[in-house]
């Protein structure tokens, strides 16, 4: 394994972020939703992980990821509380989408969760910049 720093790792996780977020609007385009919505929830979740990275925190569970990162920075606001909302909302969409049969999200919502997923991840960016720069 290489030897890799917390940054390396962070901005690793960051480029799945967008690599995600890449993947959403290419399956909207293609009217795939299901997918859509779970390439949304991963780039979310791989935003989070990058924060997390940077603070030698990583963890199996997605609902461990959330909780750490909600508490870290969602709740002093670090990070703009509201993202809560998108990311539980992301969670129980992408649980739906991938695990019960019949379930169809709305266009309404999937195109909400993509722009949610986009401003998300835009913040997580401009945030580990500057904790990318401080410790350089």
């Amino acid at each position: 394994m290489p030897d890799i720093t917390r940054i390396d790792l962070s901005r690793y996780r960051l480029q799945k972020a967008k690599e995600m977020l890449a993947s959403v609007k290419r399956d909207v385009d293609a009217k795939d939703y299901a997918s859509a919505n779970n390439r949304a929830y991963y780039a979310i979740f791989h935003a989070m992980r990058a924060v997390l990275a940077l603070d030698g925190e990583d963890y199996k569970k997605h609902s461990a990821v959330i909780a750490r990162f909600t508490l870290n920075y969602l709740k002093p606001e670090i990070l703009p509380r509201e993202y809560s909302k998108l990311i539980s909302n992301a969670s129980l969409i992408r649980n739906r989408s991938d695990y019960e049969d019949f379930y169809t999200c709305s266009v309404a919502d999937t195109n909400a969760l993509f722009s949610g997923a986009k401003a998300f991840c835009a913040d997580v960016e401009n945030y580990l910049t500057g904790r990318y720069e401080a410790n350089t």
